[in-house]
């Protein structure tokens, strides 16, 4: 066992403690909180034999005092300082054995990241010394007694007072909510209508333009990319590229200084977003990295947790200790099954949806997050804690639910109250309209909520987040432009990103001035846009998709800090416009369309009371389908009637709400479908040909009509009631008039693109 008594201990006078000033302090909270008078320190570490407390001057430079923590309290190392204040910069040097092979790797040479810490100061700098080991030599049994303060990030004690006056959570309801996937910097980097110091900030995001522009398109829920303080990697920055996701957390209470218009006070600048972004009715949904760290495998740096106590943070393999569980695919993977571990992520959710005050949060990689020993359990302590909690019990809680180890998938296995991502939805969609033989029954699933995955254990439709585009993977432009991905940029030799993107570029790779290959383009993606907005399930929507934003092809672009994920608002022409329009009228008519998101999970079932199945397929000649339409491979055509008259909820009432006609066309020439017959109806009114996406006219067709739906293309009809004078109108009526009221709105309304500033 190596011998980690710091050198500095003996002979500086940094290293001697001042014990006349530390006070006993309290075991609780951990890490560093300021009470007005002084400021009580408290770091978790089973297996350390002592901890000091460094302090740092003002500019975060020179260490000017090590003070060694007096107290230990179950497995808690505490201390009190009373002249310490909001603006102190600290650290931890962390004494115990250096035996990799038994999982500890303490090493006292190494500043430590507090891992409470809610506020940090300066970079990390990639240098040999911040590795527990000699990382020259490639063997991570050797110890390193190079210090490394001067090339990495300290800690500091921040004054959490913010005053956000009238600012009220939305409590978007989950039936209403519809996401909107962006990233802090990438979204307002190049707008013109923000000033230009704002510009990638959270301060840019909550300005008024951008705000307006987003509320209009009817999204409700901003959903950002990880703002979380990470890790630029090594490898990435000698190919001088960047992290620009930001999947590599090092800090799980501190919002990325890079972010901020004012680096220092990124945490008050991170709540004036969400309070601006709340005063417009928007919710704010973090996206979140709990399942590893930046810390890499036993090859990599020890920043905090690996120096803090190695053995407990991370999952280790149980019979070499030396070398990390990676069901993550970063080198790590973080231990939720240890419960002071399972604390400091729960600890970190409460902080963030009370002192922040964000509304949720989508887990990467959350299958890792309900892993147990015994592998995924969605009984497991983390997920069995955010459902009794009560301010988790309260917030969003979105699972992207796969990771890379055994068992890794899976969708649908999570327990009630979380919701999950479904790429399920983005394939069977895409392959659908990409015109792939056999996906009718799929693709059936999809529209009515994924039945299939989530119809179990009381959960509803909103559990499915319907998306077709997400940050990774090719943008919803791109996924109509290109066969292939484009990866060049990224560094590798196109090796990178994944070749399964179930796109078609209808004749041209990349751009083109060819108008009908464009036109087909533009219709492809009306096609998925509304398939996405009028399904059952929650939609998510990856910004700029509404606006046919594209990454050149690029379908990993995670380490482009640059134009090729920033969004770009001159690009923004007429057909760009009328797609951004053309999406706003599908919100505001799902908005208008109560059968869209009912709780209920559709079966097809007869109810013999009321004469009504809550959703009949249809064959384009007006039959209903048999078993054998379904298995016909080559059939790409299909209706959908949702009957507004069954029963809408638990109750069992008839229904009120209007009637719904789909028709889904994805063979690439023009089918005949005949509309049928609805009781209590007299005809169809269109709303919606994705083929005709600027008509404001208002179109009706009697029972029976033939209508020529043009190839690759879908509409949408209400069933328009039949009138008897003298007689109430009925709830089916109303519903009819709530309808075309939202047609006319959405011929009215446009989406507030702004190119300069207030």
């Amino acid at each position: 066992m190596a011998d980690t008594t710091n050198p500095a201990d003996r002979s500086s006078p940094q290293g001697r403690a001042k014990r006349s000033r530390i006070k006993e302090g309290s075991p609780y909270p951990l890490g560093a909180n300021w009470d007005g008078l002084g400021v009580n320190f408290a770091l978790f570490s089973a297996h350390a034999t002592k901890v000091e407390l460094c302090l740092f001057d003002d500019d975060g430079v020179n260490e000017i005092e090590r003070i060694e923590l007096p107290e230990y309290t179950d497995e808690i190392w505490h201390g009190y300082l009373p002249d310490a204040r909001p603006g102190t910069i600290y650290g931890y040097r962390v004494h115990g054995p250096y035996e990799p092979t038994a999982g500890h790797r303490f090493n006292p040479n190494k500043l430590l990241i507090d891992p409470y810490a809610k506020g940090l100061v300066g970079s990390i700098t990639w240098n040999p010394a911040l590795f527990g080991y000699q990382m020259e030599t490639g063997d991570d049994l050797t110890f390193d007694d190079r210090d490394s303060a001067p090339f990495t990030r300290r800690s500091r004690v921040i004054d959490p007072a913010f005053t956000w006056g009238r600012d009220r959570k939305p409590h978007v309801p989950w039936e209403k909510t519809i996401f909107y996937e962006t990233h802090v910097k990438g979204f307002t980097k190049l707008h013109p209508a923000v000033p230009e110091k704002l510009r990638g900030t959270y301060a840019g995001l909550g300005t008024p333009a951008v705000l307006d522009y987003i509320k209009s398109l009817g999204v409700t829920s901003v959903e950002l990319l990880p703002v979380h303080a990470f890790v630029q990697d090594d490898y990435l920055q000698e190919k001088d590229l960047v992290n620009y996701w930001g999947y590599n957390t090092i800090s799980f209470f501190t919002p990325a200084r890079r972010y901020a218009a004012v680096p220092d006070f990124a945490f008050s600048e991170f709540k004036e977003m969400v309070a601006r972004m709340h005063g417009a009715g928007l919710e704010v949904i973090l996206d979140v990295v709990y399942n590893h760290t930046a810390e890499g495998n036993e090859k990599g740096p020890t920043l905090s947790y690996k120096g803090v106590d190695n053995a407990s943070y991370y999952r280790l393999m149980p019979k070499e200790p030396r070398y990390y569980i990676n069901d993550t695919g970063t080198g790590n993977t973080f231990n939720l099954s240890h419960p002071r571990v399972l604390q400091l992520v729960t600890d970190s959710l409460r902080y963030w949806a009370t002192e922040m005050r964000v509304d949720g949060f989508r887990f990467d990689l959350a299958t890792i997050l309900g892993r147990e020993p015994h592998g995924f359990d969605e009984g497991g302590g983390f997920l069995d804690t955010c459902r009794q909690d009560p301010v988790l019990n309260g917030v969003k809680l979105i699972a992207e639910p796969w990771d890379c180890g055994p068992g890794g998938y899976q969708v649908g296995g999570f327990p009630p109250g979380w919701a999950e991502w479904n790429d399920r939805f983005r394939d069977d969609v895409r392959g659908y309209w990409r015109g792939d033989e056999g996906m009718l029954p799929d693709l059936a699933a999809r529209l009515t909520g994924s039945a299939d995955k989530f119809n179990k254990r009381g959960r509803k439709p909103w559990a499915s987040v319907n998306f077709l585009t997400a940050h990774d993977g090719f943008t919803l432009n791109d996924t109509v432009s290109y066969n292939e991905k484009h990866n060049l940029a990224n560094g590798e030799d196109n090796r990178d990103g994944h070749s399964h993107n179930l796109s078609n570029n209808y004749g041209a790779e990349g751009p083109t001035d060819d108008p009908e290959i464009r036109a087909v383009r533009l219709r492809q993606m009306r096609n998925m846009l509304a398939t996405l907005f009028l399904s059952r399930g929650t939609p998510m929507l990856l910004a700029g998709d509404e606006f046919a934003r594209t990454q050149n092809g690029n379908n990993n672009a995670y380490c482009q800090d640059n134009e090729i994920s920033w969004l770009d608002w001159e690009a923004v022409g007429p057909e760009e416009r009328d797609l951004a329009e053309f999406t706003q009228r599908l919100t505001l008519l799902r908005e208008a369309l109560p059968i869209l998101t009912r709780g209920r999970f559709l079966t097809g079932a007869y109810d013999e009371e009321f004469g009504v199945k809550d959703v009949t397929w249809l064959r384009p000649d007006g039959g209903e389908m048999s078993p054998e339409n379904w298995t016909q491979g080559d059939a790409r055509a299909i209706a959908v009637l949702l009957d507004g008259r069954a029963q809408a909820s638990g109750i069992h009432q008839r229904g009120g709400d209007a009637t719904l006609l789909l028709l889904y066309n994805a063979y690439h020439d023009l089918v005949s479908f005949t509309l049928p017959e609805s009781v209590g109806g007299v005809g169809w009114t269109r709303l919606l040909d994705t083929n005709l996406p600027d008509s404001q006219d208002v179109v009706s067709k009697p029972i029976g009509a033939t209508y020529e739906v043009t190839g690759r293309s879908m509409l949408m009809f209400v069933l328009k009631p039949e009138e008897v004078e003298g007689v109430e109108a009925s709830d089916g009526e109303r519903s009819y008039q709530h309808v075309m009221q939202a047609f006319e709105r959405a011929n009215v309304n446009s989406v507030r693109f702004e190119t300069e500033q207030r």
